[in-house]
């Protein structure tokens, strides 16, 4: 089943956006205000395009995002990006949440209003999808330091690599470390001899853009 993402706003670079993510093989709904930008949209096969301002919840609920994988904000107004995102996830169950920032010191406000990314330039954007498409995987990313630092809870299933190895053997990336071994009801401090089990669950503590190649080390994928 293809991932599915919306786009809220964001002019010409929603649709050099859409493109990119409509070549990756998702699913791609664009909500746009300008008429202009949706007929250029509309030109785009594949793509479900969705006239109105995304702010309003009956919006959103016309372009039909409820339960999509990732809902992307890339307004020009940061309050507006910061709504569309907890609209889009106490309303309609989105499961990540991207908002495109303009203002660097409202990065960490907006961590703290539940937003999953707040990135300040559209290239970000096009990683962090990269990084979803492991989103079974992960069970949680709580982004610290303006996003410097990840910790990550990665699940190990019977498809793992990992499963039945001791730590010294995997080949994690140099700034990440695994912090805890959640097994059962147990959290467990590991060791450099500390086996992985089916069913564990690694809670990992990442540098920037490091936690993508740590998770496939220890998922497989």
């Amino acid at each position: 089943m293809k991932k599915s993402i919306v786009i809220v706003g964001g002019h010409k670079k929603a649709i050099i956006l859409a493109k990119s993510i409509l070549r990756k093989g998702y699913e791609v709904i664009v909500i746009n205000e300008s008429y202009e930008d949706c007929l250029s949209l509309y030109e785009i096969p594949g793509i479900s395009v969705v006239q109105g301002d995304g702010t309003k919840p009956y919006v959103l609920e016309d372009a039909n995002i409820r339960n999509v994988d990732i809902a992307i904000a890339l307004t020009p107004n940061d309050e507006d990006n910061l709504m569309i995102c907890q609209l889009c996830k106490t309303q309609f169950s989105v499961k990540k949440t991207v908002a495109v920032v303009s203002d660097p010191k409202k990065i960490e406000f907006f961590y703290a209003m539940g937003i999953d990314r707040a990135v300040c330039t559209i290239s970000t954007v096009t990683s962090i999808i990269e990084q979803q498409a492991f989103i079974t995987d992960i069970t949680n990313i709580i982004p610290i330091q303006g996003g410097n630092i990840q910790i990550v809870e990665v699940c190990i299933d019977g498809y793992s690599p990992a499963v039945d190895k001791q730590l010294w053997e995997i080949d994690l990336p140099s700034e990440v470390i695994i912090g805890c071994i959640l097994r059962g009801d147990e959290a467990l401090v590991p060791r450099g001899n500390s086996r992985i089990s089916m069913g564990d669950t690694l809670v990992l503590i990442a540098g920037q853009q490091q936690e993508i190649p740590a998770i496939k080390a220890l998922a497989g994928r």
